[in-house]
């Protein structure tokens, strides 16, 4: 059985304005429509888990009446922290279930159908799974003196969905909170778990800036009229 956890819990204090970023809308429709969209696309067997602050629940369920949502899902309550949040998404697969879990960013409407998939399939024997894309600028390491460039070759962006084996993920999620969990493949990678790299896409955009939604409404037109 495949699972996916859709986090939306961000109050987009960078992107501005009084709603929340995950419900700003591009090419008019929600962002976070379009990310549950993307997955029941590509894994309509999948049961999908939406993880959303307590607050915030009744605004969603006004929108998913005005647009007439009907893209089914479990919900869940967001947490202090995004660990927290995927701790209590990962609280509404029974236990006991095997299969594959994937855990994406609510703001994240543009993952490919062909990524979701790979990382899912990949994450059966890898257990732990998550796409990336090369670096395109020049990076530089700030250090005490100044800073040097860093060989961009040598490192890579990380997206999600980032998928994992279900027993695998409950046992990394047992762990205590640390601040250094910056996204799933670290609360795993501190278990001893490898995680493997796939390919991404590069449209597969985190929305948080005012800039970032600029280049959404390009993609979403376009993806709308394909």
């Amino acid at each position: 059985m495949n699972y996916v956890i859709v986090v939306a819990g961000g109050k987009g204090l960078r992107m501005g304005g009084e709603i929340p970023k995950q419900f700003q809308c591009l090419h008019g429709k929600p962002i976070l429509m379009r990310t549950l969209e993307a997955f029941q696309k590509a894994e309509p067997t999948a049961t999908l888990i939406l993880v959303l602050p307590k607050d915030q629940q009744a605004f969603w369920q006004e929108l998913c009446r005005e647009y007439d949502f009907k893209v089914p899902y479990f919900q869940a309550d967001g947490g202090e922290t995004r660990f927290h949040s995927v701790q209590n998404g990962l609280a509404k697969i029974p236990s006991g279930t095997k299969g594959i879990v994937a855990v994406h960013d609510g703001v994240r409407p543009f993952v490919s159908t062909d990524v979701i998939r790979n990382c899912m399939k990949q994450a059966e024997v890898a257990k732990a799974v998550i796409p990336v894309v090369d670096v395109v600028e020049t990076l530089r390491h700030l250090i005490p003196e100044g800073s040097v460039t860093e060989p961009r070759g040598e490192y890579r962006l990380v997206q999600t969905p980032q998928a994992f084996d279900l027993e695998t993920l409950r046992r990394a999620y047992n762990q205590p909170y640390n601040p250094s969990f910056t996204d799933d493949a670290s609360v795993v990678e501190a278990m001893g778990v490898p995680v493997t790299l796939v390919e991404g896409n590069r449209e597969n955009i985190k929305i948080t800036t005012p800039f970032d939604k600029i280049i959404g409404e390009v993609l979403a037109s376009k993806q709308d009229y394909v």
